[in-house]
């Protein structure tokens, strides 16, 4: 089951913010458990290389590359990579994405331009490079990762430019699943809620200028109606599932990942 054996995936932002399991890590070393070769891609060497280390000490088959995804020529030539390498491209994982807060009156032009080329435009770019590559294998599969964040908003805290660009990851995902359907790609979404990643250490103790760690995860924990944050491994394992051939019948739609934040009452 969920064997992804003969398969290459092109896993973007396979590395980790720190210490620990980020979504694309812990995706990129399942994916390499279920016999797939696993191209990971990061802006940082150090991280993605630590991915692949992690991949080859178990067996596995990796490399790593370095490239900005908001950057076509850099995508193009990352994709060319994979394919020089690998021969071909069976699946896609679009994992790289941030969020900055800020409202329509206080977040600047820059800021919502940066969002939306780092959410949004990131995807689109390695769909479009990547797309003859996984259309040629006759049964290619792309898995975007978008946000509880695109479904319900924060009336104290806004990210208008991190809800909109995770809300068109899911019109993105849905329109490259219809124009493909007939052409053997399927295409589809997983939607993290808060999750217990190095990104909550590293960046949110920061951004929300908390002074303990703790704490901070302790209130995330109970916003979640399961008692806890979900954490990489949660996603990786959805992402696993949309891959497979198993899912071989699911398009154009998302699963959510979330112990049941967004079906939950205010």
């Amino acid at each position: 089951m969920l064997r992804l054996d003969g398969k290459v995936a092109f896993v973007t932002g396979a590395g980790s913010a720190g210490p620990g399991w980020g979504n694309g890590k812990a995706t990129a070393v399942l994916m390499a458990r279920q016999g797939a070769w696993v191209f990971a891609l990061d802006n940082r060497a150090e991280a993605a290389e630590e991915t692949v280390a992690i991949i080859r000490a178990e067996g596995g088959e990796a490399m790593a590359h370095v490239a900005d995804v908001t950057a076509a020529a850099q995508v193009a030539e990352a994709v060319a990579a994979c394919v020089s390498a690998y021969g071909g491209i069976d699946i896609l994982v679009n994992n790289v994405g941030g969020s900055f807060p800020g409202g329509a009156e206080s977040l600047s032009e820059e800021d919502w331009e940066r969002q939306i080329d780092f959410n949004l435009r990131s995807a689109f770019l390695c769909c479009k490079h990547a797309m003859p590559h996984l259309r040629a294998r006759g049964r290619g599969a792309i898995v975007n990762l978008s946000s509880i964040a695109a479904l319900r908003m924060s009336a104290d805290r806004p990210h208008i430019a991190y809800s909109a660009s995770k809300y068109g990851i899911l019109a993105l995902t849905k329109s490259v699943a219809m124009e493909q359907a007939r052409q053997g790609v399927r295409c589809n979404t997983v939607v993290p809620g808060l999750m217990h990643t190095p990104l909550v250490e590293h960046r949110l103790v920061r951004q929300l200028g908390a002074n303990d760690a703790e704490q901070l995860i302790a209130r995330r924990n109970a916003q979640v109606p399961m008692g806890r944050m979900g954490d990489a491994w949660d996603i990786a394992h959805a992402v696993l599932f949309l891959a497979s051939d198993e899912a071989k019948h699911i398009t154009g739609t998302e699963i959510v990942v979330d112990g049941g934040i967004s079906a939950a009452m205010p």
